[in-house]
């Protein structure tokens, strides 16, 4: 899984370079199999965001993205959708992706987290409950977003946000981004055109076999 995510992320034409942050000896000799870069890390980082960091403070980089490892089917375009805003906005600090959820099942998911926006198209929380919460449905649903776990960020917003003490909706929700929010650390997200699917329990990782075992039309 991890050779799908890397040469899918190596596609996309806004990455400079690609390299596996792991502290597992054994993922880092299977990129070294099939020739990716791979740096081995510390053994007790909490979550990815600070792997990602251990690995940024040596890069020179000003964005820097992060693809986690479970998402095998990740389009390259997503990854352009993903960094674009920083062209045009000299203030954005990180960004993240989103998709509409049309499915009941994927709301009531907790594997799937949901994402609520201002306004302005930054997220105001994430959680793996669904949200918003509809008091009086007569009046009608409003847009319901399925985060994307994907992100990209200014190198200096993600250095320091490694030195960030996990917070407690971070603990709570299990999800690394609220960290973010919680220290005022706003996430632009941007609805993106590409499905994805992440691997999270033993029956995404059949059906993502499932998926690779049939054939594409020429």
């Amino acid at each position: 899984m991890i050779e799908h995510v890397y040469r899918r992320a190596s596609a996309s034409p806004v990455v400079s370079q690609v390299i596996v942050a792991t502290d597992d000896l054994r993922i880092a000799t299977r990129v070294n199999d099939f020739g990716g870069k791979v740096r081995l890390t510390k053994a007790t980082h909490e979550t990815g965001t600070d792997r990602l960091a251990e690995v940024a403070a040596t890069l020179d980089s000003d964005i820097i993205v992060n693809v986690q490892g479970d998402e095998p089917l990740i389009n390259p375009a997503a990854i352009g959708e993903l960094v674009a805003p920083f062209a045009a906005d000299r203030s954005l600090q990180m960004t993240t992706l989103y998709r509409r959820i049309h499915e009941a099942s994927e709301l009531n998911d907790p594997n799937v987290t949901k994402v609520v926006l201002d306004r302005g198209g930054f997220a105001l929380y994430f959680s793996r409950a669904p949200i918003p919460y509809m008091r009086d449905p007569r009046g009608g649903w409003p847009p319901l977003y399925r985060h994307i776990g994907l992100y990209a960020y200014r190198r200096s917003t993600l250095l320091m946000l490694a030195t960030l003490e996990p917070t407690p909706l971070e603990r709570a929700e299990a999800l690394e981004q609220l960290r973010a929010l919680e220290h005022g650390i706003r996430i632009k997200a941007i609805e993106t055109r590409y499905e994805s699917f992440e691997v999270n329990t033993p029956e995404d990782l059949e059906q993502v076999r499932r998926l690779f075992a049939v054939p594409t039309s020429s």
